[in-house]
């Protein structure tokens, strides 16, 4: 067996173990310190770097990118000396949407800690597993990833100050105060850099949005995924909404924030976030159907989102053991564009486990 197979071990096979530890929990008053808080948070069970955003080439393409990097602390055998131990465990997602190639390409890893193979740094954002990695580096964040289907070299440039979600970078996500995370968001990122795709490297220009979170208990009992967005929006703003959605399809808990183009900033309670469906699509590999339009009303304005292509679902069962829809989107209000994001969809296969 190759070292690196056996280094690697899928989220949905530990998660069998029962924990042994007692994590710490995410709650209100705990003030985010930077830039130590960009960095990882081991003692926590999960966290995640998730960028995501639009380029355009130099012929006018648009494509969709998407970058993810988690960590997970199964909270199994950290009493063992071993080195083998999975103390923590690092997987990553990259993606590439293009609407000419008619579907998502997409690759993923997955690596114990340790090895020189995979680390997540807690002074700062640094996390690689293996040749794919997302680190700070003067000031910008630089992803460099190379996939099978694609490649990215890309630099995500902040051009406003970061966005902390929720009640001071604690974000609820139940009833319950203890279904909640840290996050926080870097909208408006000016991306710049290489994409490689069929063999030729493209000089690409355009908007992301980076979040960051972490947690110990994030999902309600009774909760089986979430819809969630993130909007660069055309003015200038940003929009963040989600929610969680329980066994009949409706709404456990919702929040999301929004900052305008003055840099005035406002966070929704549940009561005013809302997602409607507006047509569906059933992958042919899967049988999965999704609702990859969406309509999204948020503190009285109302946005509906259109995907760059249907076709954006991503199966990472050999990974992060699920399968999800993660998609580049247009938002639109009143006929026009006033936006440009990310549509995430989970717990639609089968009830997400984090």
């Amino acid at each position: 067996m190759k070292r690196r197979a056996f280094l690697a071990c899928p989220l949905a096979l530990v998660a069998r173990a029962a924990p042994a530890v007692e994590y710490p929990r995410v709650g209100p008053g705990t003030a985010l310190a930077f830039p130590r808080d960009h960095g990882s948070h081991p003692a926590f069970r999960i966290e995640w770097w998730y960028v995501t955003g639009w380029v355009r080439d130099g012929s006018g393409n648009e494509y969709g990118i998407q970058v993810t990097f988690f960590r997970h602390r199964p909270g199994v055998a950290e009493d063992n000396p071993s080195a083998f131990a999975p103390r923590q465990l690092l997987f990553a997602h990259a993606a590439v949407a293009d609407p000419r190639h008619g579907r998502l390409r997409h690759d993923q890893r997955a690596a114990r800690t340790g090895f020189g193979l995979a680390e997540a740094a807690e002074d700062t954002t640094r996390v690689w597993v293996g040749d794919w990695s997302l680190a700070l580096v003067d000031g910008s964040y630089v992803a460099r990833i190379a996939a099978r289907e694609f490649a990215l070299d890309l630099r995500f440039a902040p051009t406003q100050a970061l966005l902390l979600q929720g009640d001071g970078g604690v974000s609820r996500k139940g009833p319950d105060p203890r279904q909640a995370s840290h996050y926080y968001s870097r909208p408006q990122l000016a991306v710049s850099g290489d994409l490689t795709v069929e063999g030729r490297k493209l000089a690409v220009a355009g908007t992301a949005w980076l979040d960051h979170e972490w947690s110990s208990e994030v999902m309600a009992s009774d909760a089986v995924g979430w819809d969630w967005a993130g909007v660069n929006l055309a003015d200038g703003g940003a929009l963040m909404a989600f929610q969680m959605r329980g066994r009949d399809g409706g709404a456990l808990w919702a929040g999301g924030t929004l900052r305008d183009a003055n840099g005035q900033t406002r966070a929704f309670a549940p009561g005013e976030v809302r997602f409607v469906p507006q047509r569906r699509w059933r992958s042919p590999r899967t049988q999965v159907d999704y609702p990859v339009a969406m309509a999204v009303a948020a503190g009285g304005a109302e946005y509906t989102l259109v995907p760059l292509l249907d076709d954006q679902e991503l199966d990472s069962r050999a990974s992060t053991g699920t399968i999800y829809w993660e998609g580049a989107v247009r938002a639109q209000q009143g006929g026009r564009e006033a936006g440009k994001g990310y549509l995430e969809l989970t717990g639609y296969w089968k009830p997400l486990q984090l």
